[in-house]
């Protein structure tokens, strides 16, 4: 079967699939990703593709992986082009982006990154590296493009962080400007000058590539596309209006961006209830065998769990105007059969996820004085996870820095619930300072882990449910 070059193209476009028609000479190369997965490919990279149709700016994308070459390298095979599979009520369709001009890993051609960077043509720079990613190795990088790019006389670039941190412009600023000033001031003076850090939230839920998805898109689209990603109809994009060119904020709303003055109330929203609800089900599917988020919000114990969680305890502390309606939209998306959302995916990195996702959530509840009994039986389901097995006794394989230091706490601790808390809770810095010594928390949470034990994780999700 012929590969999913641009010599494809033409067949597709035949079959009803969606195509890109635009000129995609590597010239048009305008923004370096670092972090090249699949919610890039299926997010941004999407919004730039329809950028680069409709607009003279260069919009196209040099895809970064961080480390990893095997998707780098596919995509160079299949010079950039790659399918998404966009899953909504209304059916399944097929689109080719285009976006993706070139492809590199930094691991291996830091000096491309660099002159990337360096540029003239290049006016972004985008980031996918996850929670963990945001450290010396990745501020080492970024200056060392903007060191070139500085003594080339270029302009400034804005420079995007779309992980689900929050203030995430704000922490990668001062990732950038605190590194460069321990060697560098004129340097640090120049980012801060002429380089702009914008909050944004983005959010597309992106299930991990399996083989079954190379498969369906073999079947669809007549070719091989080793790249192809699934996802969602639904997509957001907020983004704070702070840009090295202010012009962008016009260019970026066409193409359906949602620049606004203050990205918090979106960006809290999303943390606290996509994410926050996300990372509850994939300990809970971990503990039950259930292995996707469908399965788990089809379970009406854990839909209703989950609909709690958000109204009684998350969106007290938002202020995002349709958060109501957010959480209805949401309640549908984790319902969405097609997507097969792993919950060992949404698992990884547990411990990096965790303080951002659930414990402001904590604070906030215990500051008001209100309660904690759905986070408490989330955190007594992480406990549970922590094991490394489900409740038949069938193992899997934890993914996170802390795994095997988190799995010896349980495990040494097994069926002793106020060690198993102790323990567990005061863990890294997971739970922060002052939760693992908060009475009120530490209490409820080992009542909902000595329920766990007692009833099960569903009974005890069905014990939390009655009025």
């Amino acid at each position: 079967m012929q590969e999913l070059i641009p010599a494809a193209l033409p067949a597709l476009a035949e079959r009803g699939i969606t195509i890109p028609l635009f000129d995609r000479n590597p010239s048009r190369i305008g923004v370096v990703h670092l972090g090249l997965g699949a919610f890039h490919r299926a997010h941004q990279a999407v919004v730039f593709d329809a950028l680069m149709a409709h607009r003279p700016e260069p919009w196209g994308v040099l895809g970064v992986a961080m480390r990893s070459t095997q998707l780098a390298d596919a995509l160079a095979q299949q010079q950039g082009l790659y399918s998404v599979q966009i899953n909504s009520h209304a059916g399944r369709s097929w689109q080719v982006v285009g976006s993706v001009l070139g492809t590199c890993v930094a691991a291996r051609e830091p000096e491309q990154v660099v002159q990337a960077i360096a540029a003239p043509s290049t006016r972004w720079i985008t980031l996918t590296v996850t929670e963990k990613g945001y450290g010396p190795e990745l501020a080492t990088l970024l200056l060392k493009g903007l060191a070139a790019r500085r003594k080339a006389g270029g302009d400034g670039l804005t420079i995007a962080s779309c992980d689900n941190l929050t203030d995430n412009g704000g922490k990668l600023q001062k990732l950038c400007l605190d590194t460069a000033r321990s060697h560098d001031a004129a340097l640090a003076d120049w980012v801060e000058e002429n380089c702009a850090f914008p909050n944004s939230m983005v959010d597309r839920i992106v299930p991990a590539a399996t083989p079954e998805r190379l498969q369906e898109a073999a079947e669809a689209l007549g070719v091989t596309d080793q790249c192809a990603v699934g996802t969602e109809g639904f997509w957001e994009w907020v983004i704070e209006d702070r840009f090295a060119d202010p012009a962008d904020a016009e260019v970026l709303a066409s193409a359906g961006v949602n620049v606004v003055a203050d990205v918090r109330p979106f960006e809290q929203a999303k943390l606290y209830m996509l994410n926050g609800s996300h990372s509850a089900m994939a300990c809970m599917g971990a503990v039950l065998g259930l292995p996707t988020v469908h399965e788990c919000i089809a379970q009406p114990d854990l839909h209703r769990f989950v609909h709690g969680l958000m109204t009684q305890e998350v969106m007290p502390h938002l202020v995002r105007p349709d958060a109501a309606a957010y959480r209805d939209a949401l309640l549908e998306r984790f319902a969405n059969p097609a997507l097969k959302h792993s919950v060992h995916q949404i698992a990884t990195d547990n411990s990096q996820k965790i303080p951002q996702r659930w414990v402001p959530s904590v604070v906030a509840q215990l500051a008001r004085g209100g309660k904690v009994e759905h986070l408490a039986l989330a955190a007594a389901a992480w406990m549970g996870y922590c094991l490394g097995e489900d409740e038949a006794g069938k193992p899997y394989t934890m993914n996170d820095p802390l795994a095997q230091t988190l799995q010896d706490i349980a495990k040494k601790h097994r069926g002793d619930v106020a060690a198993t808390v102790g323990a567990l809770l005061g863990a890294g810095a997971i739970w922060g300072t002052e939760l693992p010594r908060d009475p009120r928390w530490v209490s409820r949470v080992a009542h909902w882990l000595e329920r766990t034990q007692a009833l099960g994780l569903l009974g005890a999700v069905r014990e939390l449910n009655l009025p």
